[in-house]
């Protein structure tokens, strides 16, 4: 037991992302002060974009096979621009408990579909430990959720991310077996930064740039280096590795440390609720790491 529960690279450096992404809630929060979201989100993904074609360019042109020019572009399509335009569009128009709780249903969905697309079998102990966590999320930011007519639109546009991140996870599997995660996350960043750039036109049309405070620019390429060239690695090459369900669950631990850093620097309660849910989700992410090491030990691969 105490070898399955043992912290890997992997497990260290997908807690390492959902420490970036937790903390990207506070700063994402603070910028949008001085810069309209969606200008926001469309400025990062230009950084994020340059940063990653930069380094696949120092690495030497990736020889990409004609079929899969389309897989990347429709990657991109779904996974950075259907995403991020659902999931600023979600948050503009309900409360940030319902997007976390809606969000929180991401495992899940990585989960089924993975299943769906023959990737990987759902074992019952690793379904237990992604509901168990979902239900700790509820624990974490049930308590402020509200349901009701005026939030159902950015409850389903928050939906509708889920839905698009999970084709995004499952989607790419194929191709981080022929290329890198560096390759794959970049080309289908562009992909989606080329067609988010100019639908965010009318958020620039808003921005005032003499009036964004130095801080703002500051939380702008911070978030862009490490929330989306740092982390979004991070997922990929973790999903090449050890696959998309043990992968999708540590994104439950993200509103645990949003919660914590919203505590420590915004002054947020933490109640004995949230710290019940807090244990609820590393509860959950420990069983579902322990099924999968469990069922490879019991079932190894056969030698060739």
């Amino acid at each position: 037991m105490r070898r399955w529960l043992s912290l890997t690279p992997f497990d260290g450096l997908l807690l390492l992302m959902a420490l970036i992404w937790g903390a990207n809630f506070t700063v994402v929060k603070a910028a949008l002060a001085d810069i309209p979201p969606q200008a926001f989100n469309a400025l990062r993904l230009v950084v994020a974009t340059g940063i990653f074609l930069t380094a696949i360019l120092l690495q030497g042109v990736p020889s990409v096979l004609r079929r899969d020019w389309i897989r990347l572009a429709a990657l991109g399509i779904i996974g950075h621009f259907v995403y991020q335009f659902s999931f600023m569009g979600g948050l503009a128009r309900t409360t940030a408990s319902n997007s976390s709780l809606v969000l929180g249903c991401s495992p899940v969905a990585v989960s089924l579909a993975s299943a769906l697309a023959g990737h990987e079998r759902i074992l019952r102990p690793q379904l237990a430990g992604v509901l168990l966590s979902v239900a700790g999320i509820y624990l974490v930011v049930g308590a402020g959720a509200h349901f009701g007519r005026s939030s159902l639109v950015g409850d389903s546009f928050t939906l509708l991310a889920v839905a698009c991140w999970a084709v995004y996870t499952v989607g790419s599997r194929d191709l981080l077996v022929r290329y890198s995660p560096l390759v794959v996350t970049g080309l289908t960043m562009a992909f989606g930064t080329a067609a988010y750039v100019p639908a965010s036109l009318p958020s620039f049309l808003q921005l005032e740039w003499g009036r964004v405070h130095l801080w703002a620019w500051t939380a702008l390429v911070s978030s862009s280096i490490l929330a989306l060239n740092v982390g979004y690695l991070i997922w990929y090459t973790s999903v090449q590795r050890i696959g998309n369900i043990r992968t999708s669950v540590y994104s439950n631990v993200t509103p645990l440390v949003a919660m914590t850093v919203a505590a420590f620097f915004l002054g947020e309660q933490l109640t004995g609720t949230k710290m019940l849910g807090a244990g609820a989700i590393l509860s959950g992410v420990a069983i579902t790491r322990w099924a999968a090491k469990a069922h490879v030990a019991a079932d190894p691969p056969a030698e060739e």
